[in-house]
């Protein structure tokens, strides 16, 4: 089998080109799309896209399903859903391309359309562990406070519960992006690595005093003793350097960004796995607020304001992607709901009740501009 074929390549030049100009996607997104063509043409000898038949579509769906991932398991359903889906957008895109539009039928690239039960089970919704606002207290109390590096690692742990800032955002906030004061932070769309770019202000979320304390006694050593200025990252990097012994070893703080994301997932791993607890990812604390949110909003422009301090444009985003109720939580109120106490029943004011039905039918007619004896307008 040849290693390239130069049509396919210029094909996709030009695909990758329009993902980045015309659909605006990113970097990560792109990738995976070139994964899913790569695999793709490995399964057809690398034809010409211009050969392009329906039989091979279906072969490599029987063939997606034979491969193996990385661990030498089969391939979930969402590797397998996201696959055909990349596949499908490819395919619709090259058959309007020129040159394309007499060998291609757009119908074609329906045969990627990843089956119904591999939708739903990539879909699915599987509970993971959040952890409560009492534990993540413990583990800042358990993490060690002594040196620099120590106290950044606290200060990460204690800003994530603060402002539930994505891990992204943690790795490319300045420190003229938080404001003590004011208790607020600004995620600037332009410097910060937020979701989508967007820009928004979180004020700093009521979480009791501790993880503030942390963060400003950070914030001060940032400030007062290293020489830290506006545009100097807020959670530097580690600085390495040569010891005695002539080994690298950590000896401070730097004065660039964290690269990745990926010393903040260990910074995350080290201390809870210090303190006897699961390993959560930085993620698991916007759930930890959804769920104190939940508790102590008690009205929907509460509701409306506490969704939009985690960055959310809609509540439903923050009711329906964060809320579910845990699992434990769950079968508490379902057996308590099977056992109805005399209590409740005595308490019921029937003729209350009755009056209140009256009410509101009344009002429900007379705003749809009926009367009680024509209601059904």
């Amino acid at each position: 089998m040849p290693k390239y074929c130069p049509e396919n390549e210029r094909v996709k030049r030009g695909y990758t080109f329009f993902l980045q100009a015309a659909s605006g996607k990113q970097d990560a997104t792109i990738d995976i799309a070139l994964r899913a063509i790569e695999r793709f043409e490995v399964s057809t000898g690398r034809k010409p896209f211009s050969k392009f038949h329906v039989e091979q579509a279906r072969s490599f769906r029987a063939v997606l399903v034979d491969q193996t991932s990385l661990n030498g398991g089969p391939l979930s359903a969402a590797t397998i859903t996201t696959t055909l889906k990349h596949l499908r957008n490819f395919f619709l895109w090259l058959s309007r391309e020129p040159g394309f539009r007499s060998k291609l039928n757009a119908n074609d690239a329906n045969y990627f359309t990843p089956s119904d039960q591999d939708r739903r089970i990539a879909g699915a919704r599987r509970e993971g562990p959040v952890p409560s606002l009492e534990e993540i207290l413990k583990v800042l109390r358990d993490m060690p406070g002594k040196t620099a590096i120590d106290k950044r690692n606290r200060a990460v742990i204690a800003f994530s519960i603060l402002t539930g800032a994505r891990d992204g955002a943690l790795a490319s906030l300045r420190l003229k992006h938080i404001n003590l004061s004011a208790r607020t932070v600004f995620q600037d769309g332009r410097e910060v690595n937020t979701k989508r770019r967007k820009t928004f202000t979180t004020n700093f979320f009521p979480v009791g005093p501790e993880p503030f304390d942390v963060v400003a006694d950070y914030v001060g050593l940032l400030k007062h003793e290293l020489g830290f200025g506006p545009d100097d990252p807020l959670f530097p990097a580690t600085q390495m350097a040569q010891t005695e012994h002539r080994n690298f070893a950590a000896v401070g703080l730097a004065r660039t960004h964290w690269r990745t994301t990926g010393p903040i997932r260990r910074v995350f791993r080290d201390a809870f796995a210090a303190a006897g607890l699961p390993y959560v990812n930085p993620h698991a604390f916007r759930k930890t607020l959804v769920r104190l949110g939940e508790a102590l909003c008690r009205s929907p422009e509460e509701w409306k304001a506490w969704s939009q301090n985690l960055g959310h444009e809609c509540e439903m985003t923050t009711f329906v992607g964060y809320g579910e109720v845990p699992g434990h939580r769950q079968a508490e109120i379902i057996r308590a709901l099977a056992r109805p106490t005399q209590a409740k029943i005595e308490g019921l004011d029937i003729d209350a009740l009755e009056a209140f039905l009256k009410s509101a039918k009344a009002s429900s007619w007379a705003g749809a501009g009926c009367t009680a004896d024509d209601p059904g307008r």
